[in-house]
């Protein structure tokens, strides 16, 4: 992938799936994506056509319960190891059952998309405000990231390998997230304790998943049909700057950018 000025890149944007305002966040997304001359940019509700992904260099995604089908996945995956790069965000490691009797479910569904992707959502408690924190000094993407307080879905995760992922940011929370099956996570007790993942690197072949988990957003009518009307409009790191900064900076690093 060249990094040379007057270069075309070929990009595609997946922004899709339930339960969050997908029309801003593609919105935003977009407009960030439009900093970069050299970007061409092409918008899919999905990852079906997994075939004009890979014909690129760069994925972005912002999805929500979007389960690939097997074909997708494999494609998706064989593009990232030979050097493609993905930016991905928030819930696109998510795979949800809505409505059981015990609560939100997180059925392990696609294990390969989940093992590219470094991570599977589980759970998380209801939103409130968190710190977020820098991992390492050592990479320029978080590089100056001052620790900053966001009120986002704090993700609880699954990690296929979690020692083969790079971290960059992290936060620290042990509690009941309730309203999910996989609702206790006061067990503090393992390797990482109460810390979990925010936005890590996940190294696969010749390329690489740059995974941010903030940037919750959520209108009124995006829980249908949980819920025809959804009274409260939810923006979470969308209103902070250094969530922008972030997300510059990874479609910088998306590119080849070494700083």
């Amino acid at each position: 992938m060249s990094d040379d000025p007057g270069s075309r890149i070929d990009v595609t944007l997946v922004a899709g799936g339930m339960y969050h305002d997908v029309d801003f966040a593609r919105r935003e997304i977009l407009t960030l994506l439009g900093e970069h001359d050299e970007y061409r940019v092409r918008v899919q509700p999905d990852y079906e056509d997994a075939d004009a992904i890979a014909a690129g260099s760069i994925l972005v995604s912002y999805t929500c319960n979007l389960r690939p089908s097997e074909a997708a996945q494999q494609t998706i995956r064989d593009w990232v190891t030979a050097g493609g790069r993905w930016v991905a965000l928030h819930g696109t490691n998510s795979a949800l059952d809505v409505g059981t009797p015990n609560g939100v479910d997180a059925p392990r569904v696609f294990p390969l998309w989940a093992d590219t992707l470094g991570s599977q959502f589980v759970a998380h408690p209801p939103i409130m405000a968190y710190r977020v924190e820098r991992s390492t000094d050592d990479h320029w993407l978080v590089d100056g990231i001052e620790p900053f307080e966001t009120d986002d879905e704090l993700y609880c995760s699954e990690y296929a390998d979690r020692a083969a992922l790079e971290p960059l940011l992290h936060t620290h929370w042990s509690g009941d997230a309730r309203g999910f099956v996989e609702h206790d996570w006061t067990d503090t007790s393992g390797e990482y304790g109460d810390q979990h993942l925010v936005m890590y690197l996940r190294q696969l072949g010749e390329g690489a998943v740059l995974y941010n988990t903030l940037g919750h957003c959520r209108g009124h009518y995006d829980m249908v049909p949980v819920v025809d009307y959804y009274p409260k409009i939810e923006r979470g790191s969308w209103e902070h700057p250094a969530y922008y900064e972030l997300l510059r900076r990874s479609l910088r690093w998306a590119r080849g950018a070494a700083a």
